[in-house]
């Protein structure tokens, strides 16, 4: 058995199974999404797993966008867009698909 961490995360399979389902999104969309279906965890833990998904390939970063706003840090916000990279395996959960489907529907 092989030492250190487990390369695999339940955190991370989510937000795979997310990502399948919405083809695109950034960190804050998907942790809204996360929150509501999964059980809770941190926005600063979101990113992590889509910076960490990254160097395993499970995403891949699409676009980044520069939107302009009233923020309290300014008047700008860059918006990192992900998708499902290569090695991605969605298991295509019931639960995220339902959520988005009575998403749209509102």
């Amino acid at each position: 058995m092989a030492r250190g961490r487990p390369v695999q995360s339940a955190i991370r399979q989510n937000i795979v199974e997310i990502l399948y389902f919405l083809e695109q999104g950034y960190g804050y969309e998907i942790y809204k999404i996360y929150i509501a279906v999964f059980p809770k965890c941190t926005l600063r833990s979101i990113h992590y797993h889509l910076r960490k998904g990254l160097l395993t390939k499970e995403f891949k970063i699409k676009e980044v966008k520069q939107e302009k706003g009233e923020f309290s840090w300014g008047g700008t916000v860059e918006k990192i867009y992900y998708e499902l990279g290569s090695e991605a395996s969605p298991k295509m959960d019931e639960k995220v698909k339902e959520y988005l489907e009575k998403m749209k529907k509102k």
